[in-house]
C-alpha cells in the first residue's frame, strides 16, 4: 500500500501535545511513488502482415505481454501500379488503429514502427505515412533495406545452431528477401556480407501468377519463378563459392519458414512452440515446396497451416527458399518465428537500460 504524507494545518488530536515534547525516532517517512513496470512495443508494417509485439523486461528477459497480427496485403497491385492502392491503405490504417489502442492500454514507455519493401517502393509510400500518423499517432519509420536486414539479424541469431561453419539468415519478406553472412559470438551478431533483392511472396507472385489450368502449367510457372529469383542471388551466390565444401549453417525467419515447418510436423493448427526453433532437413524442406508448388490452390487451402489466406502467396516463398538452398547448400535449415518485432524490442530495451535475453535459445 502507498505511504500518505500526514496532513498539514490541522489541530493537533487530543494526546498529541504530550507525544510533540518526545524525540522523534527518525525522519518522516516520505511517500513512495508509483513506478510502472516499462514496456516496450515493436511494430512491423511489411508488404503482408501488420505485426505489433508489446513486451515487459522481467528476471533478464523480455516477457511478450500482448501481441496482434493481421494480414493487410499493402504490396497489392504495387509490382504493376508502383503504388499503394486505397483500400490496403484503409485496411493498413485500421490495423494500425488497433496498435495504437493497445499502446495506449499498455501504457507503452518506448515504442518504434517500422514499414519496409511496400513503403520503400511505392511513390506514396509518405502519403500512407503521413495519414497513419494523422490518424492513429503512430510515427512510421520508412526504413532501409540495411536497417530492415540488421533488425532481423538481432531478432533471431541466438537460433542459429551451434558450431564453426559458415551461417546465413535469410529473411522472405512480401516485397524482398534479404540474405545476410553473421558471425555469431556469445549473444553478439556480426554482419559480413548481405543482399536484398526485391522479390517476396507478394512480388514474385504478382510477378508470375499460378496457373490453375493443369499441372505442367504449374510446374512452369514455379521453374520461372525458381529463374528469376536464382538471377536476383547471382551476385551473392558467386561470394559464397568461397565456402564450398565447408559444413554450412542456415537459419529461415519468415512467414515461408515457419508455415513449411508446420506442414513439415502436420500441425492442425499453427503452434509457435513446436516452430520457433525447429531444425528441418533441407531435404525435407524441398520436398514440401515442389509438392505445394505442384497442388492447386484449393488443395493448399486445405492444409490447415496454410488456409485460404497463404494459399496463393506459399508457392512464391518455396521458390525462393529452394533459390537460397541452391547458393547456400546446409544439410538442415533452422525455423525463426521472430525478426525485426524482436530486434526492435532488442533495441529499444537498451535504449531503456533492460537488455533482455531472447526468450529461447537454439533447440536441439
Amino acid at each position: 500500500m502507498r505511504q500518505m504524507a500526514a496532513p498539514q494545518g490541522r489541530s493537533p488530536r487530543p494526546g498529541a501535545a504530550a507525544a510533540s515534547d518526545r524525540k522523534p525516532a527518525g525522519p518522516t517517512p516520505r511517500p513512495t511513488p508509483f513506478t510502472r513496470p516499462k514496456s516496450y512495443a515493436a511494430i512491423d508494417l511489411g508488404t503482408n502482415n501488420c505485426r505489433l509485439l508489446i513486451a515487459r523486461p522481467q528476471n533478464g528477459e523480455l516477457v511478450v505481454i500482448d501481441a496482434f497480427s493481421r494480414i493487410v496485403r499493402l504490396g497489392e497491385g504495387l509490382h504493376a501500379s508502383g503504388k499503394i492502392g486505397q483500400a490496403a491503405m484503409d485496411r493498413t490504417v485500421a490495423a494500425l488503429s488497433i496498435c495504437a489502442d493497445k499502446l495506449r492500454r499498455r501504457h507503452v514507455s518506448l515504442s518504434r514502427a517500422v514499414a519496409t519493401e511496400a513503403c520503400r517502393r511505392a511513390s506514396n509510400g509518405a502519403e500512407l505515412a503521413e495519414r497513419v500518423r494523422r490518424e492513429t499517432g503512430i510515427v512510421l519509420d520508412i526504413i532501409s533495406a540495411a536497417e530492415e536486414a540488421r533488425l532481423a539479424v538481432l531478432g533471431c541469431h541466438n537460433l542459429i545452431e551451434p558450431g564453426d561453419g559458415p551461417a546465413l539468415i535469410f529473411d522472405i519478406g512480401g516485397g524482398s528477401t534479404e540474405l545476410m553472412h553473421v558471425e555469431v559470438s556469445d549473444h553478439d551478431v556480426t554482419i559480413r556480407d548481405w543482399i536484398s533483392v526485391p522479390w517476396g511472396v507478394v512480388s514474385l507472385t504478382e510477378h508470375a501468377p499460378l496457373p490453375e489450368d493443369n499441372l505442367e502449367a504449374r510446374q512452369a510457372c514455379y521453374a520461372h519463378m525458381r529463374a528469376v529469383t536464382r538471377d536476383a542471388f547471382a551476385a551473392f551466390a558467386g561470394r559464397a563459392e568461397r565456402f564450398a565444401g565447408q559444413p554450412l549453417r542456415l537459419l529461415g525467419t519468415s512467414g515461408t519458414v515457419t508455415t513449411l515447418a508446420s506442414v513439415f510436423l502436420d500441425l492442425p493448427r499453427y503452434d509457435r512452440r513446436a516452430v520457433d526453433g525447429l531444425v528441418v532437413p533441407a531435404d525435407a524442406m524441398r520436398d514440401i515446396s515442389r509438392r505445394l508448388a505442384e497442388a492447386s490452390i484449393a488443395a493448399r487451402s486445405e492444409i490447415a497451416c496454410i488456409g485460404r489466406e497463404r494459399a496463393d502467396l506459399v508457392v512464391a516463398g518455396c521458390a525462393i527458399l529452394e533459390s537460397i538452398i541452391d547458393l547456400w547448400p546446409a544439410a538442415r535449415v533452422g525455423v525463426a518465428d521472430r525478426g525485426i518485432r524482436e530486434g526492435i524490442l532488442r533495441t529499444l530495451a537498451m535504449q531503456g537500460r533492460d537488455v533482455p535475453v531472447t526468450r529461447r535459445e537454439y533447440r536441439k
